[in-house]
């Protein structure tokens, strides 16, 4: 139960992502989570800098998707600046979510890696469908407020997994 939770990659952001490394590991798409992942939470204004870093990943050759739990305008809006499929509404940690996106990439769950904020969303998700999984820091503070009260039992959780040796 408990390594359902473990990222088997943790990067403060995006650029530390090693393209390079998925490669190797055999992944070909990537699932991104939207909201303080690749753009703060409720904003349409992103980073260049993540611009540029996506429009890299694609540039690689890397598929790409965004799911995400919020609404489909929001999430459209934004895949539709750099034409990528996407799955609003998910439900994380539900699979369905991501069967969706990996039927969209046309692609295995050992081909696959998922980017989010949050360990019992994100990671969670990735890890019950067996995609590779990368916990990146939010990148801001600002949040839903359901979200806010997630990121304590988050806390918890990194203390306990930590306690049992599963996570650094």
């Amino acid at each position: 139960m408990y390594r359902l939770l473990c990222p088997d990659t943790t990067v403060n952001t995006l650029h530390e992502i090693d393209l390079n490394d998925l490669e190797k590991r055999g992944i070909r798409g990537i699932i991104f989570d939207l909201d303080n992942t690749i753009v703060p939470w409720n904003s349409l204004e992103m980073c260049p800098r993540i611009t540029d870093w996506l429009n890299e990943v694609q540039a690689k050759g890397f598929k790409v998707a965004i799911v995400s739990n919020n609404w489909q305008k929001r999430v459209k809006e934004i895949a539709q600046r750099f034409n990528l499929p996407f799955v609003s509404r998910a439900y994380k940690p539900a699979k369905a979510g991501f069967r969706q996106a990996l039927v969209v990439l046309g692609l295995q769950p050992d081909q696959v890696a998922v980017v989010g904020d949050q360990l019992f969303t994100d990671i969670l998700g990735g890890n019950r469908l067996g995609l590779y999984t990368i916990w990146v820091k939010p990148l801001a503070t600002k949040e839903f407020i359901g979200t806010k009260i997630q990121r304590q039992f988050e806390k918890l959780a990194v203390l306990l997994l930590r306690a049992k040796g599963l996570m650094k």
